[in-house]
C-alpha cells in the first residue's frame, strides 16, 4: 500500500511537471507568433502597403529544433515584401526593440550566400563563419546556426529558433532568419538575436497560476483519493479488529472467551511448573439467571450479565476474568494463590454481590455460586482443574447458593457416583426398573382415607430398593427427570384406574425440572385418556419454586390442566419465594403444609401461629388444607384442634402397595386410638424425596393412666373425642403425661 501511494505520488509530479512544461512552451511560443505578426504588419506598413497583411499572408514560421510550423504565401505577396530584404530586416528589428526594450535585441547581421548553385552543410558552415562573434553565446552553437542557415535554402517567408532545455524550458535567446531575395532569387539571410526573456517571464507568470490551480487541484485530487482509500483501508482494518476481538472476547462483557481462557490457563501452568509456583481457577455462576431472564427480559439479563462483568473486574482487577458461557464466568490467579488469600477475593466477591443492582428502576437480587481448585504441583493440567473447580462450583449450587466452595478429592467419588447414577437410569428407563408406591392421606373429619401420593423406587437389581432423593437430583440436572416424571404420571394413572375404590384419588408430584409450560397439559390428557381415569381423582402436586420461572406461561399450563378436571396442589407451602403472590395469580384446590413446619408443632410457638395461619388462610380461600409428615400423637391433637383437613405421615402408614378394601383408619393406625409415645420411645428417621418416613418402636411400658378418666380405656388408649381447640388440646396432652 505505502508503494502504491508512493507510485502514485510520484505520477502525479511527473505529469503536473510535464503539464506545466508543454503550457510553459505553448505559450511562448503563441506570444511570439502574436509578436512576430505584430512586428511584420508594423514592417509592412513602414513599406508604404496601405492594407495590412494578415499573419496567415506574411507566412511567418515559428521553429524549434525538432518543428517547424509553417504557411506558404502567395509569390506575389512574398515577392513583394522581400524585395528589399534589409529594410525588412530593419523593420522587424525595430518593432522588436520597440516592443521588449532596446536590450532584447542582441545581435544583428547580414549574411551573403556565396554560390547559390552549390548550396551544402559546407557551404552553411562557411556563412556560420561570417557571423560576428555576438551570435557565440550559450545555448547557441555553430551546429544550431548552420542547421537554421540550411532551412532557409529553400525558404521564402522568416524563420523564429527557440531553443529548447534539457528539462523541457526554453532558452531566453531565439534567432530570426529573413530570407534575402533580389529579383527573385535567394542571395543571403539576415539574422537577428533576440532575448526573449520578457515573453517567457510573462508565459512563466501565466504558467506559475495556471500551475498553481493545477496542482491545488492535483493535491485536493489526490488527498481525496488518499481519503477514500484510507476510509476503505480503515474499514477494513476495524473489520479486522473486531473480527480478532470477537476471536478471543465476549461481545457483549468485554471479557475474554473461553479460547483465551484456555490458552492463558495452559501457559501459566507451563510457567508455573517450570517455576514450582501455584495457581488457582475460580468458577462462577450466576444463580437463577434463566428466572431473570423470564421474568425481566433478555435485554435486561444482558445488562445483568453486564454489572456482573464488572464487579468481577472490581474484585479480580489484576487477574484474568474471562465469560465462558451464558451465565458462566471464570477467574484464573497466577499470584496470591494462597488458600487464605482466595477465600478472602471469594468473599470480597460474594461482599460485592450485596451491593444494589437496579436496572430501569428494577431492583435484582445478584446471587453467585463459585467453585475453587487449586494446583499446587506441576502435574496438574487445565482439563483437570478446571474439572475440579467445576466440581466444586456444583456443591455450591446445592449448598444453599450464593456461597463458595474449595474443591476436595472427595468431591470426585461423588461426581462419580452420580456419573453411575444417571448410566443406571438410563438403563432403568430402558428395562423398568422403576415401580410406585403409595402414601395414605386421612381425613381429620371422618377419619377415612381420602387419597394416596403416589412415590417412585428405584428396585435396582444389584443394590436393592433405592430412594429417590439418591437419584432425583441427579436425574433433574441430566434432564432425564421428564422421562422418569412421564413413567410416573403413566403408571399411577394406570393403577389408580384400577384401585376397587373409585372415590380415592391419586396425587402425582411434579418436578420443576420436568414441567414444560404449554406441554405439560398435553402429557396429562394424554395419561387420562390411556388410563381411562376419572379426572377429579387425580391430582397435581408442584411446588413454589416452579413459579418462579416464566410465571405467566406457567398459569396458562395449569389453567388448562385445571379446565381437565384435575385437582392443583401448592406442595412443600411457606418455604418458597413468596407463595402468598402465587395464590392470588391462581385459585389453588390444595394446599401442603411443608413438614419443617410440623415438625416443630407444639413446641415453638412461632410454628404453631405459622400453622394457624396457614389453616386459617386456607379456610378463607376455600381451600382445602393438608399437613404432611406428621409423626406423632400430639402434631395430629393440635392439627385437628386448628381444622386441618387431611393428614399424611408415618403415624397413617408408609408408602407402600396400596390396601384394597380399607377406607378407614384401623385401631392400630387411626390416631383417636393410639397410645401416646413415652420419652423412651425410639424414632428412626428414613427420609425419601417427598416424605419423611418415621419408624415408631416401643421400648418401654405404655404410659399408665388413671382407667377411670374420662374416655380412657384400662389398657391406657383414648377412647373419647379430642378436644376441640388447640389450648384444649395442650391441656389434655399435660394431664395425661
Amino acid at each position: 500500500m505505502v508503494v502504491a501511494l508512493m507510485l502514485l505520488t510520484a505520477l502525479l509530479a511527473a505529469g503536473l511537471f510535464a503539464s506545466n512544461r508543454l503550457l510553459a512552451r505553448w505559450l511562448v511560443v503563441h506570444s511570439l507568433e502574436s509578436a512576430l505578426t505584430g512586428w511584420s504588419q508594423v514592417a509592412v506598413g513602414l513599406g508604404g502597403t496601405d492594407d495590412p497583411v494578415s499573419a496567415s499572408s506574411l507566412g511567418l514560421r515559428l521553429t524549434t529544433l525538432s518543428e517547424t510550423y509553417a504557411q506558404i504565401p502567395e509569390d506575389e505577396t512574398a515577392g513583394a515584401l522581400l524585395e528589399n530584404g534589409t529594410a525588412y530586416l530593419d523593420r522587424i528589428a525595430n518593432a522588436a526593440t520597440a516592443d521588449m526594450g532596446a536590450e532584447s535585441l542582441r545581435a544583428q547581421a547580414e549574411v551573403l550566400f556565396p554560390d547559390m548553385m552549390a548550396w551544402s552543410s559546407a557551404r552553411a558552415a562557411e556563412m556560420t563563419a561570417q557571423l560576428p562573434e555576438a551570435f557565440q553565446v550559450p545555448p547557441l552553437t555553430p551546429q544550431h546556426l548552420t542547421e537554421t542557415f540550411l532551412q532557409l535554402h529553400e525558404a521564402r517567408t522568416p524563420r523564429l529558433t527557440v531553443f529548447r532545455t534539457w528539462w523541457g524550458g526554453i532558452e531566453p535567446l531565439a534567432i530570426i532568419a529573413t530570407p534575402l531575395r533580389r529579383a527573385g532569387h535567394l542571395y543571403g539571410s539576415g539574422v537577428l538575436l533576440l532575448d526573449i526573456s520578457p515573453v517567457i517571464a510573462s508565459a512563466n507568470r501565466l504558467v506559475l497560476t495556471v500551475s498553481t490551480i493545477m496542482a491545488v487541484l492535483s493535491v485536493l485530487s489526490f488527498c481525496s483519493a488518499i481519503f477514500v482509500l484510507w476510509v476503505r483501508f480503515r474499514d477494513v482494518v476495524r473489520t479486522n479488529q473486531n473480527i480478532e476481538f470477537l476471536a478471543h472476547h465476549d461481545p457483549l462483557t468485554g471479557l475474554p472467551n473461553r479460547a483465551v481462557f484456555s490458552a492463558k490457563l495452559n501457559e501459566a501452568l507451563r510457567l508455573a511448573h517450570a517455576k514450582a509456583s501455584n495457581i488457582a481457577v475460580v468458577l462462577i455462576d450466576v444463580d437463577k439467571f434463566k428466572a431473570i431472564n423470564d421474568t425481566y427480559g433478555h435485554g435486561t439479563g444482558d445488562v445483568f450479565l453486564q454489572i456482573i462483568a464488572d464487579r468481577l473486574r472490581s474484585v479480580f482487577g489484576q487477574h484474568l476474568v474471562a465469560r465462558l458461557s451464558g451465565d458462566e464466568f471464570a477467574v484464573m490467579v497466577t499470584s496470591h494463590s494462597d488458600v487464605a488469600r482466595m477465600t478472602k477475593m471469594a468473599s470480597d466477591m460474594i461482599a460485592a454481590t450485596k451491593a444494589p443492582c437496579v436496572i430501569d428502576g428494577i431492583e435484582i437480587q445478584i446471587s453467585l455460586s463459585m467453585g475453587l481448585a487449586r494446583a499446587n504441583d506441576g502435574s496438574w493440567r487445565a482439563s483437570r482443574l478446571l474439572h475440579c473447580a467445576d466440581l466444586a462450583l456444583y456443591r455450591a449450587k446445592h449448598s444453599g447458593r450464593s456461597t463458595f466452595v474449595w474443591y476436595n478429592p472427595e468431591m470426585d467419588a461423588e461426581a462419580q457416583r452420580r456419573k453411575e447414577i444417571e448410566a443406571g437410569l438410563v438403563k432403568a428407563l430402558k428395562f423398568d426398573q422403576f415401580e410406585l408406591v403409595y402414601q395414605p392421606q386421612f381425613s381429620l373429619h371422618d377419619n377415612r382415607l381420602k387419597a394416596y401420593e403416589a412415590l417412585i423406587r428405584w428396585e435396582h437389581p444389584t443394590k436393592g430398593t433405592i430412594a429417590p432423593d439418591v437419584f432425583i437430583s441427579v436425574a433433574e440436572d441430566t434432564g432425564l427427570i421428564e422421562d422418569i416424571g412421564d413413567w410416573v404420571l403413566r403408571r399411577a394413572c394406570k393403577e389408580a384406574a384400577a384401585w376397587d375404590d373409585k372415590s380415592l384419588r391419586v396425587a402425582v408430584n411434579f418436578s420443576a425440572a420436568q414441567f414444560r409450560a404449554g406441554e405439560t397439559q398435553k402429557k396429562v390428557a394424554k395419561a387420562i385418556a390411556e388410563s381411562g381415569i376419572d379426572p377429579r381423582r387425580l391430582e397435581i402436586e408442584i411446588t413454589e419454586s416452579l413459579l418462579i420461572s416464566d410465571t405467566d406461561a406457567v398459569v396458562e399450563t395449569l389453567e388448562a390442566i385445571h379446565a381437565l378436571g384435575v385437582t392443583i396442589a401448592m406442595d412443600d407451602f411457606g418455604t418458597g419465594y413468596s407463595s402468598l403472590s402465587y395464590l392470588s395469580r391462581f385459585p389453588f384446590d390444595k394446599i401442603k403444609i411443608d413438614r419443617s413446619f410440623i415438625r416443630t408443632l407444639g413446641r415453638n410457638i412461632g410454628t404453631d401461629a405459622i400453622v394457624t395461619s396457614i389453616i386459617g388462610l386456607g379456610r378463607s380461600l376455600n381451600v382445602e388444607i393438608t399437613a404432611e409428615g406428621v409423626e406423632n400423637q400430639d402434631q395430629v391433637t393440635l392439627l385437628r384442634a386448628a381444622g386441618c383437613d387431611l393428614v399424611q405421615g408415618f403415624l397413617f402408614g408408609r408408602p407402600g402397595a396400596v390396601r384394597q378394601g380399607q377406607s378407614t383408619m384401623s385401631a392400630a393406625e387411626a390416631p383417636l386410638s393410639r397410645p401416646f409415645p413415652t420419652p423412651s420411645d425410639r424414632e428412626i428417621v428414613a427420609e425419601d424425596a417427598d416424605v419423611r418416613e418415621w419408624t415408631l418402636e416401643v421400648t418401654a411400658a405404655t404410659t399408665q393412666v388413671d382407667a377411670g378418666s374420662p374416655g380412657i380405656a384400662p389398657d391406657g388408649t383414648i377412647l373419647a373425642p379430642l378436644p376441640e381447640t388447640v389450648d384444649d388440646a395442650l391441656a389434655k396432652t399435660s394431664a395425661l403425661q
